[in-house]
């Protein structure tokens, strides 16, 4: 099986939502978000498998009644060429998937949901479509980004839309500009901006995101089109 385990977190209460989890990271990313706190596994360090798929089902047949779900996240997990393969293994066993994506691949974002091989997405939406290339230092194909949101909000399954928020990159203009890319979407999740020991670039470490006032603001635009609107 074509599919690389570059880091492992054997148990999470937070991942999937009230669920207990385990939760598999995938090396390599077609973007490169400066912000990106996986950036060992990115930019090329970690890619180097932590396990076997093999070692991991072992370990998973262990966790059988002890975990519900099973996380795959990245990196970028749908670059993984036997992604299908490797989650039709984890469904077999009886666990929940959920998916962390970029929304890159609609065409893997597809299969997925036609096959009914993953339970929840949770997809990242950088920016607004047009400052998509500034903060992912990648010239990309936006329609990909849209095709991929469509996907998802018309599926019968649970998901959600997510931001990392840095002031310096995003204003208010521009969460309006999100709430209309994705109206009528279920659940959506400003993350702040937390400096991590290892980052894409060295240079964010001084920047902040918004403070609390601010963020109810941003939440009261976005909850002109978005049903639930949280900060994490």
């Amino acid at each position: 099986m074509q599919f690389v385990i570059g880091g492992l977190k054997k148990t999470s209460l937070i991942d999937y939502p009230d669920k207990i989890s385990a939760i598999v990271f995938t090396p390599g990313c077609n973007f490169r978000c400066g912000y990106c706190h996986n950036a060992g596994l990115v930019n090329g360090k970690s890619k180097n498998e932590v396990c076997s798929t093999d070692s991991f089902f072992d370990f998973l047949r262990k966790r059988i009644g002890k975990i519900d779900a099973v996380v795959i996240s990245g990196g970028e997990a749908t670059l993984q060429p036997d992604l299908e393969k490797f989650i039709k293994c984890i469904k077999e066993m009886g666990f929940l998937v959920k998916l962390d994506t970029n929304g890159y691949k609609p065409e893997i974002i597809s299969k997925l949901l036609e096959n009914s091989f993953v339970d929840y997405i949770a997809m990242d939406i950088k920016a607004p479509l047009d400052k998509y290339p500034i903060i992912t230092n990648v010239d990309i194909d936006t329609c990909k980004i849209k095709e991929s949101i469509n996907l998802i909000m018309t599926s019968s399954i649970d998901y959600e839309f997510r931001t990392t928020v840095l002031k310096k990159q995003l204003d208010f203009d521009d969460f309006d500009k999100i709430s209309q890319l994705i109206k009528g979407a279920k659940k959506y999740y400003l993350q702040k901006f937390v400096v991590q020991s290892e980052i894409l670039d060295d240079s964010l470490t001084m920047e902040e995101t918004y403070n609390d006032k601010d963020f109810e603001k941003i939440k009261e635009i976005l909850k002109q089109n978005i049903r639930i609107v949280e900060v994490r």
